[in-house]
C-alpha cells in the first residue's frame, strides 16, 4: 500500500464558483483535448458516433434543479474532479502503489505503467472521480495538468490547468490553498468556500464557493400608471366614443 507524505509544500489545487459557472462544458472539452493529447495514454472513447457512447473524462460537469423553502427554483451547475485530497483514500487503498500524492506539491497522481487496473481507488474515492479507461486498462483522474503548470516553454499565463484557462466565465481559479495569503485561500475566505462532503474526513484541498442569493425584484407593472381612467366621467367626443363602443356586443367586458 502507499503512505501518504506528513505533510506537503504547497497545496496546489482549484476553487470553482458555483455563483458564476454556466454549465457549458468548456472545461471538460479542453480537458479531454488537452489530456487525450499529452500527458499519460490517451482518453478512450468507446462507439463515440453509436448509439450507446462513453468514455473517459477526468472532469464532468452536474447539473441540478434546486427548489429553496422561499424564492424560485434555480439550476446549479456543478463541475467534478479530483480534490487532490490530503488524506487521499485512493492513494492509501492502492495495492501497486501507482496512486501516490506529490510531497512538493501535493497532486496526486497515477503511474500508469505499474497500475493494473484493479479498481480499489475508484472504489475507494468517496467523490466518483476515478474511472478506469476502458481501452488502456488503467485508472485515470485529474491531474491538474501537471505538465502545464511546470512547462517553461508555454508563456506564464498558459501555465494552469487547460479548464482554468479556458473557461469563458472564470468561474474556475488555480493556486496554492496552503498559501493564505494567496489569491484562492483570499476568494475562499471571501466568499466561503467549502469542501464537498466534509463528513468522510478526506480533506480535500479543491473548495467550492457557494452560489450567491439572488435579488427578487417586486413585480411592477410599468404599464399600470398609463392604464388609469383620467377621469371617472368622460365628456366631449371621448365620452360619445366611449359610449358607442360599451354599447357594441361585448363592448362591456
Amino acid at each position: 500500500m502507499t503512505e501518504l507524505p506528513a505533510s506537503t509544500e504547497r497545496k496546489l489545487g482549484l476553487v470553482i464558483d458555483l455563483d458564476t459557472c454556466v454549465g457549458c462544458h468548456a472545461c471538460v472539452v479542453s480537458c479531454k483535448g488537452w489530456n487525450t493529447e499529452n500527458y499519460g495514454a490517451p482518453l478512450s472513447d468507446q462507439d463515440a458516433y453509436g448509439s450507446n457512447p462513453s468514455g473517459t473524462f477526468l472532469n464532468r460537469v452536474h447539473s441540478y434543479e434546486i427548489k429553496p423553502d422561499q424564492g424560485v427554483a434555480k439550476l446549479v451547475h456543478f463541475p467534478k474532479s479530483c480534490l487532490h485530497c490530503e488524506d487521499a483514500p485512493c492513494v492509501t487503498v492502492c495495492p501497486t502503489g501507482a496512486s501516490y500524492k506529490r510531497s512538493e506539491d501535493g497532486i496526486v497522481l497515477v503511474n500508469e505503467d505499474a497500475c493494473i487496473g484493479c479498481g480499489l481507488c475508484a472504489w475507494a474515492c468517496p467523490y466518483g472521480a476515478r474511472e478506469l479507461d476502458a481501452t488502456e486498462g488503467v485508472m485515470k483522474k485529474c491531474t491538474l495538468c501537471v505538465d502545464r503548470i511546470y512547462n517553461e516553454n508555454l508563456p506564464e499565463e498558459d501555465r494552469q490547468p487547460a479548464c482554468v484557462r479556458t473557461c469563458p466565465a472564470g468561474a474556475r481559479h488555480f493556486g496554492d490553498l496552503g498559501d493564505p495569503n494567496s489569491e484562492v485561500s483570499q476568494l475562499v475566505e471571501k466568499r466561503g468556500g467549502f469542501d464537498l462532503m466534509p463528513e468522510q474526513g478526506t480533506r480535500p484541498v479543491n473548495k467550492y464557493l457557494p452560489p450567491r442569493p439572488k435579488d427578487v425584484e417586486p413585480e411592477i407593472d410599468i404599464l399600470a400608471p398609463y392604464l388609469e381612467p383620467v377621469a371617472d366621467d368622460t365628456k366631449g367626443w371621448l365620452g360619445w366614443l366611449d359610449k358607442t363602443l360599451s354599447a357594441l356586443p361585448g363592448g362591456d367586458r
